[in-house]
């Protein structure tokens, strides 16, 4: 029971994704507990009583992703949180139309470009292993279709080097297995979108 490991996750949640893709690159095996957000279990809010948000992973142990040299540890804590700054709070590419949809499109791509610039020639940002910058972008692929549907443009088309990057990742099972398709993603925004009155 101490090596029970249990994941409270929303499949199409980028940081669920993210603990997925984590665990499954240690070769963890857990219990995936799905979570209706709308109606949050005693489970959730017993353990995330502050933010009561997902995910949340329930173990005794823990699995470090993080380069061991504090200074590499610091660029990889540094360009996640750029990544939840800068590539997470992008809604209004499928939320919004005219001059603030154009204006979202170009903050977007001007962050992938700078998050192309520090790729370089890598096959990973963690370098030839996938690492803690990786699994911190690569959930928010499977929303490409819907940012690029709505927003009405092709991201390959202006950061070929990026997209080769999400492919690269997409072959490893961890990532293929852990990462709900494109087309799934873009369904649930199509039904995000009905809702909130936007065609």
């Amino acid at each position: 029971m101490a090596d029970e490991v249990v994941l409270l996750d929303f499949w199409p949640s980028p940081f669920g994704m993210r603990v997925r893709i984590a665990l499954a690159e240690k070769g963890i095996k857990y219990e995936n507990k799905e979570e209706d957000l709308r109606n949050k279990s005693p489970l959730l809010l017993q353990m995330n009583p502050v933010h009561k948000k997902i995910p949340v992973l329930i173990h005794n142990g823990k699995s470090p992703l993080l380069p061991s040299d504090p200074y590499q540890r610091a660029q990889a804590r540094f360009w996640a949180d750029f990544v939840d700054k800068k590539v997470y709070p992008f809604a209004k590419l499928w939320t919004k139309k005219g001059e603030e949809q154009e204006a979202a499109k170009k903050d977007f791509i001007d962050a992938i470009k700078l998050l192309e610039e520090q790729l370089g020639d890598k096959t990973y940002f963690g370098g030839d292993k996938i690492g803690f910058v990786d699994l911190a972008l690569v959930p928010f692929y499977s929303w490409f279709k819907a940012y690029e549907t709505f927003g009405n443009f092709k991201t390959e088309s202006e950061c070929p080097k990026f997209i080769a990057w999400a492919k690269r990742c997409m072959q490893k099972e961890s990532v293929s297995k852990s990462l709900p398709e494109q087309e799934k993603v873009y369904d649930f925004i199509v039904e995000r979108r009905k809702r909130m009155g936007i065609e």
